[in-house]
């Protein structure tokens, strides 16, 4: 194979994406990735030591999509549209890249309080609470997001799973909608 003069992380990132959309966490070795990309294995590890290093820069690369999107779908409306924009986007993120979404939520190692603080997680966390506190009031409304995110996120995993079955959610997910930023709209107060 020939030496990859212009290899570089991003269109390693990208393959790699598209590996794992397409046929899942399994099929994505960096045996697998190089094939993809006609080079050998060895070429890859000058930019991710490990698959494990990959894997987390495909979860920060999600963490930043998601956020973008949230902020696209949730630009100019007011705080309650706004949520539920948001909510709609996020799921339908879990719904169309649910290989990459998986990566989103697996914790990896422990990052140092510095690193965490410019981490791409950190970042899609602060745009949640942004859109939340908006709602609420309440600016580092920690309460409230982690309920609207958990919210979310397990509904996102019940409909991936076939758990609500051939009928559907019919209608909770705006109950649940509906009573979370009630709570958040209450404390206003």
């Amino acid at each position: 194979m020939p030496y990859p003069a212009k290899l570089s992380a991003e269109p390693i990132l990208d393959a790699a994406q598209q590996l794992l959309e397409t046929e899942g966490l399994d099929a994505l070795s960096m045996r697998s990735l190089a094939q993809r990309l006609g080079v050998r294995p060895s070429s890859l590890y000058r930019h991710f030591e490990s698959r494990e290093v990959l894997l987390r820069a495909l979860g920060d690369r999600a963490a930043l999509a998601l956020r973008d999107a949230l902020q696209a779908a949730a630009l100019g409306l007011e705080p309650r549209p706004a949520l539920y924009a948001a909510a709609q986007t996020y799921l339908s993120y879990a719904r169309t890249h649910p290989h990459i979404y998986a990566l989103l939520l697996t914790k990896g190692d422990e990052l140092p309080p510095e690193q965490l603080a410019l981490s791409a997680g950190k970042k899609l966390w602060e745009t949640l609470l942004a859109l939340v506190g908006a709602l609420s009031g309440h600016p580092d409304d920690t309460d409230h997001t982690v309920a609207f995110w958990t919210f979310l996120h397990g509904f996102a995993s019940l409909e991936r799973s076939g758990t609500f079955g051939k009928s559907g959610p019919k209608g909770g997910l705006e109950v649940g909608l509906e009573s979370i930023l009630g709570h958040m709209e209450a404390a206003k107060g």
